[in-house]
């Protein structure tokens, strides 16, 4: 199917450049040439031993490859959809899911925020409400929404309104998580389920549901429908793979005896039940649909053939209008990051082909979401008839107005999801690795303003993700900018990132800047390290110091003998036939480090201060090592903090101690390989502050109020950013860069 993808985006752009697949321009990270038969990077695979994970074909590089063209209204992704009285103006949608912005189970001003940006950048459908509660005993355990009650009603009013009048229309899901939830919060109630099978991933034991619960929880669902009509929605759909509807589906959660169990009949008579009432509440005039898994991806659960079954009886009864497919298990974080919400370790839209499958099944309308990534991707899917709805979830938190920069012929400057899943990582806002914005837009706006005042003179000094967004951001709002690298390319700490095997996509945040920058005719300026002299030769009025950090290892006792993460992964340290690698951050770094040294042919142990792999990133990404851990068969000890490290023999002596015990334990290898992040970078800074009429000061009140606003006059003032001040992430350096920006 990734070959099918790939050859249908170069397909497309040549019948609508004319020709060969426009370049977008030399971009200064020099990204690298994908080899047509293996899917590989060609220049990276040169360099990088083979770590024996399996290619597959980057979104990536259909984005980077497409041209500059004039919009096209025949492209299938711009077609209408109508579905009974409702018609959708394109054919591009944002699941539900739960966006961590409800407020006491509501969607107040910031949670209505977030979706109505995606309308107002043109998307035909938004859905949102991801697991929102019907009942009591379904409780809020990843900050959904709770439609079992009148007071929502209002708050739907509000939302529908706002987002109509940009010409979207809105949805949301509804849901009762059945043994999903726990027992411990919200309410404190006991989880209910058709049988008394744990939930692993939430840890309940639920009751066995008996004839008063399940005639109470479909009434609750028929209330909550009528909830979502009466506040204006178009429509509602219910999550049924996992939760309690999907629980009574599938027979490895159903062991009933009775009228609800046994038989596929019987097993979707509850369902059935519960469709049944919310027709007969809400009437013919709302859209009523089921998020339906097509294959529940184990040998215990629903295959294929029995969820085609399940469906037909659902079609045939007359009360759904819709169908959103997808795939997988979901009460394993291994399921939740492979199957239903997939990152960049996963091929491009790995499930597409399986919702085509089953679409050719069914007679209604298949919506589908995962890692459906790029614009064409979509087109790919909606042309070949696979789907009816391509919904671009993940990419839409990336970037908002991706279908009007598509109707304005600037796909090429869609701001790329390269499946990074940190806005899997939290429950706080729906926060990509590179669009701080997003989750933020009553304090910051997705569209950049031009300055108020008379352009600026704004030297930018480091070439990294927040140096890169300051650069962008300075020339969109009509500044000079000018931006010194010290390296012969840009990307900072993102071309080591994209050194695992699994994460290459992340070269987008470079790349997609890059590109930008290009577009803006910023001065970039490579093999250039700045200091004083010649930054004050640009006459700034506003200097930018983004200059990164280096690794932080002078702290230790012994640190001469001690090779950095950075030595190993940029190939200025062999790797030895023995090593450690000591974890002090709990990043990404040391275990790309350890998958290098192990592709290496090194005998590696893995030590870490944490109690657990992983400690500071999304459970997705977490997961994804932990694989990566089993498959690599390293040798993993936790708790333990590096003391020491002394010359020993043809190796060293690292002593560690035991976190839990204060038990020092000295171990033996031909080398040592330290992360433990990095230190600032300041050299500049340090000679330009005196110099500035702010001594380099960036006052944090102002920085988070989005008001450091440069007094005018002569002279010019200092701000640093990013890993130059602390070592932190990308997020966070590219949110500096933002919060700055868009107030000089």
């Amino acid at each position: 199917m990734y070959t099918q993808v790939r050859d249908y985006a170069l397909e497309h752009t040549r019948d609508h450049a004319g020709g060969r697949p426009a370049d977008l321009g030399a971009c200064a990270s020099e990204k690298a040439h994908i080899d047509p038969d293996s899917g590989r990077s060609r220049d990276r695979a040169d360099d990088t031993p083979d770590t024996g994970w399996p290619p597959f074909f980057s979104s990536l590089e259909i984005i980077m490859s497409l041209p500059v063209s004039a919009p096209d209204t025949k492209d299938p992704l711009l077609q209408p959809l109508t579905i009974r009285h409702i018609t959708f103006r394109n054919r591009v949608m944002s699941t539900s899911h739960a966006c961590g912005l409800e407020e006491g189970g509501l969607p107040k001003e910031a949670y209505q925020a977030y979706h109505e940006e995606k309308a107002r950048g043109g998307i035909g459908l938004t859905m949102f409400g991801g697991s929102s509660n019907v009942s009591p005993d379904s409780p809020n355990v990843f900050r959904q929404l709770y439609v079992g009650s009148d007071e929502i009603i209002e708050y739907f009013q509000q939302f529908s309104e706002r987002v109509h009048s940009h010409g979207a229309k809105l949805m949301c899901q509804i849901t009762h998580l059945g043994r999903r939830g726990e027992s411990f919060s919200d309410r404190v109630l006991p989880t209910i389920a058709p049988s008394m099978v744990r939930e692993t991933l939430h840890r309940s034991f639920p009751k066995e549901m008996d004839r008063h619960d399940i005639k109470r929880v479909i009434q609750d669902f028929a209330d909550a429908a009528w909830r979502c009509q009466e506040g204006g929605l178009d429509g509602i759909e219910t999550l049924a793979g996992g939760h309690l509807i999907g629980q009574f589906l599938s027979p490895a959660t159903n062991f009933r005896t009775d009228s609800y169990g046994g038989s596929l009949e019987n097993r979707c008579r509850f369902g059935l039940e519960v469709y049944e009432a919310m027709r007969e509440r809400v009437g013919d005039d709302f859209l009523v649909g089921i998020r339906f898994h097509v294959d529940e991806g184990y040998k215990e659960g629903l295959d294929f053939e029995d969820s085609l079954q399940i469906a037909k009886v659902f079609e045939s009864s007359g009360t759904i209008d819709f169908f959103n497919a997808n795939y997988g298990r979901m009460d394993t974080y291994v399921g939740l990051a492979t199957h239903n919400m997939p990152g960049m370790a996963s091929p491009i839209a790995p499930w597409v082909e399986k919702a085509g499958a089953f679409k050719q099944e069914m007679n209604l309308p298949v919506f589908h979401a995962a890692r459906i990534n790029d614009l064409a991707t979509a087109r790919y899917a909606i042309k070949e008839g696979l789907l009816d709805m391509a919904a671009m979830t993940r990419a839409h938190i990336a970037d908002p107005h991706l279908v009007n920069k598509l109707k304005q012929g600037e796909e090429h400057r869609v701001r790329p999801c390269v499946g990074a899943t940190h806005c899997m990582g939290g429950t706080t806002r729906p926060s990509c690795i590179h669009n701080p914005v997003t989750g933020r837009e009553l304090a910051l706006s997705q569209t950049t303003q031009p300055s108020a005042g008379p352009a600026k003179r704004i030297v930018v000094v480091g070439g990294g993700p927040a140096g890169l967004e300051a650069a962008r951001i300075a020339a969109e709002r009509g500044h000079k900018v000018v931006l010194f690298e010290a390296a012969n390319q840009l990307g900072g700490q993102v071309l080591l990132a994209v050194k695992a095997s699994w994460r290459r996509d992340f070269i987008g945040v470079v790349d997609w800047r890059a590109a930008e920058l290009e577009h803006l005719n910023v001065d970039v300026r490579l093999n250039h390290y700045a200091d004083a002299a010649s930054v004050e030769a640009e006459d700034p009025d506003v200097v930018i110091i983004a200059t990164g950090g280096v690794p932080n290892i002078d702290w230790i006792d012994g640190s001469e003998h001690v090779t950095s993460v950075w030595d190993v992964l940029t190939g200025s340290a062999k790797v030895q036939d023995t090593a450690l690698i000591y974890d002090g951050t709990g990043r990404h770094a040391a275990l790309t480090a350890a998958e290098f040294a192990k592709a290496s042919g090194a005998d590696v142990q893995f030590i870490a201060i944490d109690d657990h792999l992983g400690m500071e990133m999304a459970y997705a990404e977490n997961v994804i090592w932990r694989r990566r851990s089993y498959e690599l068969e390293l040798s993993l000890e936790f708790n333990h903090r590096l003391l020491r490290v002394e010359k020993f023999s043809d190796g060293v002596a690292a002593t560690f101690r035991n976190e839990m015990t204060d038990i020092e334990t000295t171990l033996h290898a031909r080398q040592l390989i330290v992360e433990h992040g990095t230190e600032p970078v300041t050299e500049v800074y340090d000679e330009l502050r005196g110099r500035s009429t702010n001594d380099g000061v960036t006052d944090p009140r102002l920085m988070v109020e989005g008001k450091v606003t440069p007094e005018s006059g002569s002279g010019y003032e200092v701000h640093r950013i990013g890993d130059a001040v602390s070592s932190r992430n990308v997020h966070t350096a590219i949110l500096d860069a933002t919060r700055l920006m868009t107030s000089i």
